[in-house]
C-alpha cells in the first residue's frame, strides 16, 4: 500500500457476534475480510448482555473474530429489554404504560427507530473518540437497526469520512407485501433520504431490493450496489461426503431459525403426503434444526405441527452452534429451504446450502429471489406451487436423487457454488476501496 499507514475501517453493527442472528455471519465475515486484507478494523457494537437477556448468543461465533480487530462493546441505552422487575424503577413498575410511552417519545426525538434510537448519541460519541485516536478512512454501517448508519454520517459531516450503508433488512420496504411502509413526511423517511444522499455507497443483498430503492432514490442509483450474501468455507467444511453409496435411510434436514413466516406446516403436510403416496420416503427422516422464533417462543407452531405427524419421521433437533454446523451437514442427504413468499427474499442460508453440494428442496414460492440464485445448481428441486402435492413431488424427486448421488456429484455442485464464496464477493470490494483511499478520493 502506498499509504504511510494502514487504512482504518470503522465497522458499526448492532448484532455482531456473539449475537446468534442470521445476519451475524455477514458482519463477522466482512470485518474479518478487511482485517485479513491489511486494514486496521475497529468495530462498534452492542454489549453482550443485551443478547444474553434477549435473543441469546452463540459463543462459537465470537471465537472466530479476527484477533487484530478492536471491538468496542457500547452501552445500549434501552431499558425495554430489561425484564427483571427488580431492576425496574419505581415509576416503571407503578405505571408501565406511561413509562413505555415516555420512553418511545424520547427515542423518537433522538432517532426515529423504536427501541434503538437512543443509541444514536452513544454511537456518534464513540465514532468521534475512535477517529481522534486513530483517523478513520471508511465507515461501514450494517443494518438493521438503521441507527448504525448515524456513526458514518456523523464522521462524514464532521471530518469528510466516506461511509457505506449496508442493508441486510430494509427500512421502508415490506419484504412480503412489496409495499412502502413510510410516507415521505415520516421522520424515518426523512432520515433515510438524508443518509442515502450523503452515503458513498448503499449496499443491498439482491437485485430486486436494489432496483426498488433505485426507483425510490433515482439520484443515488449509481451509488446503489448489490453485495450478495455468501458462504464461509470455514463453517461449511468441504463438500459433504456421502456416508455410503446408496443410503437406506435418507436424512432430510432444515437448518435455521423457524418463525411464523417459515412454511414448516406446509412442509410437514407435503412430507406426510409423500410418505403416504409411495416408497421414496418410506425410510426417510426429516430433522429440523434451529431456534424456534427469534425470541425462542415457537411463534410458527413447529412443535405442534411435528406432534401431529405421529409416526416419528419428523423430529425437532434443537439449535446448532455455528462451529458445529459442518458436522450436521455431513450427516444429511437432502436440505430443505423453507422461506416465506417474497420476490425480495434471497436468504443467507441458500449460499451455505449450495456449498455442501447436497440436493436442495426449495419449499418457497418460485417468485422468491432465491430461485434466481439456485437456478442452474445441480440437484435443485423447486416446488411448482406452495401446496402439499407440489411439495411432496419435490421431496420424492430429491430423495430419489440423493440415493444415487455420488461424491463426485457433490464436489461438482460445490465447484458450481464457488462463485458465492464470501471471499470472492468481498475481495473486489476491499480492493476497490483500498485503491480509492490510496488515491485520496
Amino acid at each position: 500500500m502506498s499509504l504511510e499507514r494502514r487504512p482504518h475501517l470503522l465497522y458499526v453493527a448492532w448484532g455482531y457476534p456473539p449475537s446468534r442472528s442470521g445476519g451475524a455471519y455477514r458482519l463477522l465475515a466482512t470485518a474479518n475480510a478487511f482485517a485479513r486484507s491489511g486494514w486496521d478494523v475497529t468495530v462498534l457494537t452492542c454489549e453482550r448482555e443485551v443478547f444474553l437477556r434477549s435473543t441469546g448468543i452463540d459463543p462459537s461465533m465470537e471465537e472466530r473474530i479476527d484477533p487484530s480487530i478492536d471491538v468496542h462493546r457500547l452501552p445500549f441505552p434501552n431499558r425495554e429489554t430489561i425484564l427483571d422487575l427488580t431492576q425496574w424503577s419505581r415509576f416503571r413498575a407503578w405505571a408501565p404504560e406511561i413509562w413505555n410511552m415516555l420512553q418511545a417519545m424520547q427515542t423518537a426525538r433522538t432517532f426515529p427507530e423504536p427501541r434503538y434510537g437512543l443509541w444514536r448519541p452513544v454511537l456518534e460519541n464513540a465514532a468521534e473518540q475512535v477517529h481522534q485516536k486513530h483517523p478513520v478512512d471508511l465507515v461501514i454501517g450494517s443494518a438493521n437497526p438503521n441507527v448504525v448508519h448515524v456513526a458514518g454520517a456523523y464522521l462524514h459531516q464532521q471530518h469528510g469520512v466516506p461511509f457505506v450503508m449496508d442493508y441486510r433488512d430494509t427500512w421502508q420496504l415490506d419484504m412480503y407485501s412489496g409495499k412502502r411502509t413510510l410516507s415521505d413526511r415520516h421522520p424515518a423517511a426523512t432520515w433515510e433520504r438524508k443518509l442515502v444522499g450523503d452515503a458513498a455507497e448503499i449496499w443491498f443483498v439482491n437485485d430486486p431490493i436494489a432496483q426498488w430503492h433505485a426507483e425510490l432514490y433515482p439520484d443515488a442509483a449509481e451509488r446503489i450496489r448489490v453485495v450478495p450474501n455468501g458462504f464461509d468455507p470455514g463453517f461449511v467444511g468441504a463438500a459433504a461426503v456421502s456416508k455410503h453409496s446408496a443410503p437406506t435411510t435418507v436424512h432430510v434436514g432444515n437448518i435455521g431459525t423457524m418463525t411464523g413466516q417459515t412454511p414448516i406446516r406446509p412442509l410437514i403436510e407435503g412430507w406426510t403426503l409423500a410418505r403416504q403416496s409411495g416408497d421414496a420416503l418410506a425410510d426417510a427422516q426429516l430433522d429440523l434444526y434451529g431456534y424456534l422464533g427469534h425470541q425462542g417462543d415457537d411463534e410458527g407452531g413447529v412443535l405442534t405441527a411435528i406432534a401431529e405427524v405421529g409416526d416419528g419421521s419428523v423430529a425437532y433437533r434443537g439449535p446448532v452452534a455455528k462451529a458445529e454446523i459442518s458436522a450436521i451437514y455431513s450427516g444429511l442427504d437432502v436440505l430443505i429451504l423453507p422461506l416465506g413468499t417474497s420476490r425480495f427474499m434471497t436468504s443467507g442460508k441458500v449460499f451455505e446450502y449450495m456449498a455442501t453440494g447436497l440436493p436442495i428442496v426449495s419449499v418457497h414460492d418460485p417468485v422468491n429471489a432465491s430461485s434466481g440464485v439456485l437456478s442452474g445448481y445441480p440437484g435443485w428441486f423447486p416446488v411448482e406451487l406452495m401446496d402439499a402435492t407440489s411439495i411432496a413431488d419435490a421431496l420424492g424427486k430429491a430423495v430419489t436423487y440423493a440415493r444415487g448421488q455420488t461424491d463426485a456429484d457433490r464436489v461438482a455442485a460445490r465447484e458450481w457454488a464457488s462463485a458465492f464464496e464470501r471471499s470472492n464477493i468481498l475481495e473486489p470490494i476491499i480492493e476497490r476501496w483500498t485503491e480509492r483511499i490510496e488515491k485520496g478520493s
